[in-house]
C-alpha cells in the first residue's frame, strides 16, 4: 500500500473544503517562523468541481445595503424561517460576520452581479427573506465561487489536490481509538488503495439527500463523511435536515434539475397546469 503523509487533509472540494484549503495555505505563507512549510491534501471523489457548490443558483445572504437593511431584521427573517429550530447565537454570529465573508470572496476574485445602472452590486430575494440582500453572480453564484476558490487553490504550492479519489475510512490511533490519524484513499481510476497519514482531517463531505429518490442535490451527496464519523465513534445529530429545494423543473425523461429561489424573489408566480394561483391557500407569504 503507498503511503503519503501531510499535516491536514481535507475531504472535499465544495465551497467549505476549499475555503478551509485557503485559509491555511494563507496562514502558512505568513508565517515567517516556519522552517518546514506544512502540506495540505485536498480530496475530491469526482471531477474537482463535482459537488453541491456547483450547482447552487441563487446567491448568499448577508447584509450588504444597509440603508434598506439591518443586521436585526436578517436575524429575525433566519429565526422566523427556522420554525423556533435555530441555535440563535450561531445564527447572529453567521450574520453579524456576512459582510466580511462576502468581502473574502470577493477578494479571492469571485464575480458577482452588479447594478445595470451603478457598481453597486445586484440584490435580490429568496425565501423567508423580508429585504433585497442576496448577493449572486447571475443564475450560476455556485458555479462563479467554485471557480474563483479553486483558481486560487490551484496557485498555492502547499495544497496538493485528488481528483478521482474517494476517501474510504478514517484511519484511528491504535493507542487511542479517539484520535484520527489519517485517511485510507482509494484512487478509482486505478483501484489502488493509499495510505495518508496526517495530523489533522477535515470532513468538508456535504450532506446525504441523494438518499432519497426526489433530490435536487448531485448524485456525489451520499453522506460518506457522515458515515466515516459514525464508524470512527464521532457523535451524529441532526440528520432528519436536508434540503428539498422548493421548485425544480421535471420532465419524465431527463434528470430533474433546481429552478433558482431568486426566481420568486423577482416576482415569479407557482401556478397549477390550467394556470391558477395556489400558494395563497398555504401560507400569507405566498411564493416567498
Amino acid at each position: 500500500m503507498n503511503t503519503e503523509c501531510f499535516d491536514t487533509v481535507i475531504i472535499g472540494t465544495g465551497a467549505a473544503g476549499l475555503t478551509i484549503a485557503l485559509e491555511l495555505a494563507d496562514q502558512i505563507q505568513s508565517d515567517s517562523s516556519l522552517t518546514e512549510k506544512p502540506k495540505i491534501a485536498l480530496i475530491s471523489k469526482g471531477p474537482i468541481m463535482e459537488g453541491s457548490t456547483l450547482y447552487a443558483q441563487g446567491g448568499i445572504a448577508a447584509v450588504l445595503d444597509e440603508n434598506n437593511d439591518t443586521i436585526e431584521h436578517h436575524i429575525r427573517d433566519t429565526l422566523n424561517a427556522g420554525a423556533g429550530l435555530c441555535h440563535q447565537d450561531s445564527v447572529k454570529f453567521a450574520i453579524e460576520h456576512g459582510k466580511e465573508a462576502i468581502q473574502w470572496v470577493i477578494d479571492k476574485g469571485v464575480i458577482f452581479s452588479r447594478e445595470e445602472d451603478s457598481d453597486e452590486y445586484h440584490l435580490t430575494r429568496e425565501g423567508g427573506h423580508t429585504k433585497r440582500r442576496v448577493i449572486h453572480a447571475a443564475d450560476a453564484t455556485g458555479k462563479a465561487l467554485s471557480e474563483g476558490l479553486l483558481s486560487q487553490v490551484k496557485n498555492k504550492p502547499e495544497i496538493k489536490l485528488f481528483e478521482h479519489h474517494l476517501a474510504v475510512d478514517l484511519i484511528l490511533s491504535p493507542h487511542n481509538a479517539q484520535q484520527c490519524v489519517g485517511i485510507y484513499l482509494l484512487d478509482t481510476q486505478t483501484n489502488q488503495v493509499m495510505e495518508v497519514p496526517a495530523k489533522f482531517t477535515v470532513l468538508a463531505t456535504g450532506g446525504a439527500s441523494k438518499v432519497y429518490l426526489y433530490t435536487s442535490n448531485p448524485d456525489s451527496s451520499t453522506g460518506d463523511g457522515i458515515a466515516m464519523a459514525w464508524r470512527a465513534g464521532c457523535r451524529v445529530a441532526n440528520m432528519e435536515f436536508n434540503q428539498f429545494h422548493p421548485t425544480c423543473l421535471y420532465h419524465p425523461k431527463a434528470k430533474s434539475f433546481l429552478i433558482s429561489e431568486a426566481l420568486r424573489g423577482e416576482g415569479a408566480k407557482l401556478k397549477l397546469p390550467d394556470g391558477t394561483p395556489f400558494m395563497h391557500k398555504f401560507d400569507k407569504r405566498e411564493e416567498l
